[in-house]
């Protein structure tokens, strides 16, 4: 049994995921302890909760310590991930409902549904656009496209936006598992030209000005900086209330995604600055990848043949910690130029065990 220590580095709910997902492709027992052991609110929350229970169904694991709050969670895998149609509420993971983040939960499952022969149908609720993770969007037109290039064919769509505190949110995913095991490998090093970039302003049981005001000022902000972008409103339907702004920057080789959520007493003009500032800074950078999608690609790389290469902006604690948890299960080799908080490159070199 592979045993990991939950709050190595960034210490956060990647480590369980990442964890999880290794243990339930490779049928590999683990157990993690010391869970998010330094966060505010340590050991497995609603979101974390939901994804050990949801993983542990495809894959009929033996659980212990899988309780709200569980500091330690012993997870044994007792079949390969099955196909199959699924469905799953956080709100159920906690008394008094949650909006943890369903695009999160989908991330755990995604993998080991791709390397399940057949197709998969997830229907997730909870929160789609929560703070500290991928809102939908991002799943949608960042996440899933860049994998595609590595031959994973999936695709989702909201049914209803989720936000903090009522979530209620619901996102469903499409998965065609894989007949072979191996993912083709990637070379992101150079993003080529700016083609295209958009966004979306969107608001939920808001007045309209609001979405309004964020899409001027978004489209203000990238127009002085010499950027054209294209930005749609979007009255977003949900049980709760809540506004975000979401832009994609799609270059020659690569795609990249930054987003802000509103939150009471900040105004609209604020909520759009902050997307618009991330994604100058990723652009400045020249890198390929923004931040978020560095650390993301992390996994799936590590189980394609290789090699493979990507630059990105930012080299985060998230990504130098998913790199960790992944070498406790994989015989991988990652090299890794730059320093933390600086523009860097990370070159992959797997073999894949599946």
């Amino acid at each position: 049994m592979i045993v990991i220590n939950g709050s190595y580095g960034e210490g956060g709910g990647q480590v369980l995921r990442t964890s999880l997902t290794l243990s339930a492709l490779l049928g590999q027992p683990m157990r993690i302890e010391n869970i998010r052991a330094q966060r505010r609110r340590p050991g497995l929350q609603a979101q974390h909760l939901t994804g050990v229970w949801a993983i542990a169904q495809i894959c009929d694991a033996e659980l212990e310590g899988a309780d709200f709050g569980s500091l330690n969670l012993t997870f044994k895998p007792r079949s390969s991930p099955r196909a199959g149609e699924y469905s799953f509420d956080v709100a159920q993971a906690r008394k008094g409902g949650s909006a943890g983040a369903t695009s999160l939960v989908s991330q755990t499952l995604l993998l080991p549904l791709a390397f399940a022969p057949g197709q998969s149908r997830l229907t997730i609720r909870g929160g789609t656009h929560v703070a500290w993770s991928p809102p939908f969007h991002y799943l949608k037109h960042v996440y899933l496209p860049t994998l595609a290039r590595m031959g994973l064919d999936a695709s989702a769509e909201i049914e209803r936006w989720g936000w903090y505190p009522i979530g209620g949110g619901e996102m469903t995913a499409a998965i065609r598992g894989r007949r072979d095991s191996q993912l083709s490998s990637l070379d992101l090093v150079e993003r080529g030209e700016l083609k295209r970039l958009w966004g979306i302003s969107a608001t939920s049981n808001l007045p309209p000005h609001i979405s309004q005001r964020q899409k001027k000022r978004a489209e203000g902000y990238l127009q002085k900086r010499g950027f054209a972008p294209q930005i749609e409103i979007v009255d977003a339907p949900s049980p709760g209330k809540g506004t975000a702004v979401f832009l994609a920057a799609e270059y020659e080789h690569a795609v990249a995604g930054f987003s802000s959520l509103g939150k009471r007493g900040k105004p609209a003009e604020k909520v759009a600055e902050e997307a618009c500032r991330e994604f100058i800074a990723y652009h400045q950078s020249n890198a390929c990848l923004d931040k978020h999608l560095a650390d993301q690609l992390i996994l799936p790389l590590a189980l394609a043949p290789g090699p493979s290469a990507f630059t990105t902006c930012k080299i985060t604690p998230h990504l130098l910690t998913n790199v960790w948890v992944v070498e406790q299960f994989l015989d991988v080799r990652f090299e890794i130029e730059g320093e933390e908080g600086e523009r860097g490159k990370v070159q992959v070199s797997a073999v894949s065990d599946l």
